[in-house]
């Protein structure tokens, strides 16, 4: 298959113009016209990975590995000692990042991994109703996502609504109306600011929330007659 094929595919599943300009979604190694045997799966891509994949295959990543401009090629250094391996390997890279987080990733993440009805969906959150003391639903979050040691800022005893950002998603506290909040990458002041204004928060961490992307993509491209491997990718972070 031609590259041309399945990024119009992946177009239709999830509009690469919705990401905004600051984003690098799309083809970032490879060019329309290339061919490839089989698709992998990945939120993100390390050495272990590459190494792993068939030579000639594409890559379809949520984050983009090439995202900020890049001043030289240092094929010692992150990220083009990837992008040196990729190519020797002819291995093709797509990135599916703030448009599927648009149209998919906090949706899927509400229903298909927390297990509840969305109320409301906006850009980047999705609203749905909890009903549960703030200690029962933290808790319920963290064995949902496998999170042994989770982090929280407890504003407020009972949930009622709670708001969802799957990835990192400080900056929207100050939007965010709902008594919780649960997204990754939450920062020292930004948690200081949610207890001040009452606002529970639920730290899911970056790679737990969305390392769910192969999957709910993969079943998109199932849906599509088009199969899929999910490839392996651990967390660069470890607990002690």
């Amino acid at each position: 298959m031609k590259i041309a094929k399945i990024y119009k595919i992946l177009d239709e599943i999830s509009p690469f113009e919705l990401q905004d300009k600051w984003d690098n979604s799309g083809l970032q190694l490879g060019s329309m016209d290339d061919e490839f045997e089989n698709i992998y799966l990945s939120i993100d891509v390390d050495s272990s990975l590459v190494d792993s994949l068939e030579y000639g295959s594409l890559l379809i990543l949520h984050h983009p590995l090439i995202f900020d401009g890049l001043k030289s090629l240092n094929p010692d250094k992150f990220p083009t000692n990837l992008i040196y391996k990729l190519i020797k390997k002819d291995i093709k890279v797509i990135s599916m990042h703030l448009n599927f987080d648009k149209t998919h990733m906090n949706k899927h993440f509400v229903t298909d991994i927390l297990g509840y009805k969305i109320k409301e969906c906006k850009e980047y959150e999705c609203y749905f109703e909890v009903n549960k003391s703030f200690d029962e639903f933290a808790k319920e979050v963290a064995k949902k996502l496998s999170i042994k040691h989770i982090r929280v800022v407890k504003a407020k005893e009972f949930i009622k609504t709670s708001a969802v950002c799957t990835g990192s998603g400080g900056s929207l506290l100050k939007e965010i109306k709902a008594d919780c909040f649960l997204t990754g990458d939450i920062k020292y002041h930004t948690g200081l600011e949610a207890k001040e204004n009452g606002v529970n928060l639920i730290d899911i961490n970056h790679y737990e929330s969305e390392v769910v992307f192969a999957s709910f993509l993969a079943n998109e491209l199932k849906s599509k007659g088009l199969n899929a491997i999910i490839a392996k990718f651990n967390n660069p972070f470890s607990f002690i």
